[in-house]
C-alpha cells in the first residue's frame, strides 16, 4: 500500500516527487529508496521523465536529507544522547568512540553508506554529533548521494519494465550487506578493546 502511494506520487508530480521523497526518505521515514529511484529511471525509460532533471532530483533530495540528518546531530544531538543515552546504553565513552572512529574512517561510511538500509539512515546524524567539519561530511555524503542516485537510476533505465527486480533481487542483497557490515563494525571495535588491553 505504501510503495502504491510513493509511485502514483512520483507518477503525479514527478521531479517534485522525486526530491521530496527521497528528502524524508534519507531522514528516515519508511519510503523504499532505491525502489523509488529504479522506478524513476524507469520512467525515463518510458520518457515520462527526462534523464538530466531526474538525476538532478534525486541527488538534490538526497542531500537535503543527509544534511538535514547531520544538522541534527549537529546541534541536538548531544542532549538526546545525554537525556536519553543510559536508557539505551550509550554513555559518554561510546560518543567518544565515534567521534574517534569518525576521524579516522567514518567519513567513508558517509560515501558508501547510502548503499546499506539502516546505516545511511544514522551514518549523517553520527556525523554531526561527532562535529565532523562540514566540508568533510559535504565531500564524502554528496558525492556518496550522487553515486547512489545514478546506481539504481541506470538499474531502473537498464531493466526497463523488469525494474521491480530491485524490489526482488538488489534490496535484499543490500540488507544482507548491511547486516555484515554491522557485525563487521562490532568485531573491529572487539579487536581494537582487545589490543588496548593487552597493551
Amino acid at each position: 500500500m505504501l510503495t502504491e502511494t510513493i509511485l502514483r506520487w512520483v507518477t503525479e508530480y514527478g521531479y517534485i516527487g522525486i526530491f521530496s521523497l527521497l528528502a524524508l526518505g534519507i531522514i528516515g521515514a519508511p519510503i523504499p529508496d532505491e525502489g523509488l529511484l529504479a522506478f524513476a529511471g524507469y520512467l525515463v525509460y518510458n520518457e515520462n521523465l527526462q534523464l538530466f532533471p531526474t538525476l538532478a532530483a534525486a541527488f538534490l533530495g538526497s542531500m537535503c536529507g543527509i544534511t538535514l540528518s547531520y544538522g541534527l546531530g549537529r546541534t541536538i544531538g548531544n542532549y538526546l544522547i545525554t537525556k536519553f543515552g543510559p536508557a539505551v546504553q550509550i554513555a559518554g565513552d561510546k560518543v567518544t568512540h565515534v567521534e574517534t572512529w569518525f576521524e579516522r574512517v567514518g567519513k567513508w561510511g558517509l560515501l558508501f553508506g547510502y548503499y546499506l538500509p539502516g546505516v545511511r539512515h544514522l551514518i549523517a546524524f553520527g556525523a554531526g554529533v561527532s562535529k565532523l567539519p562540514l566540508s568533510v561530511f559535504a565531500l564524502f555524503a554528496y558525492t556518496g548521494g550522487f553515486i547512489w542516485s545514478v546506481t539504481f537510476i541506470s538499474a531502473g533505465y537498464f531493466l526497463g519494465s523488469q525494474w521491480t527486480l530491485v524490489f526482488g533481487k538488489v534490496r535484499p542483497t543490500l540488507v544482507i550487506g548491511s547486516a555484515m557490515t554491522v557485525v563487521l563494525f562490532l568485531l573491529y571495535i572487539f579487536v581494537q578493546q582487545y589490543w588496548r588491553k593487552r597493551k
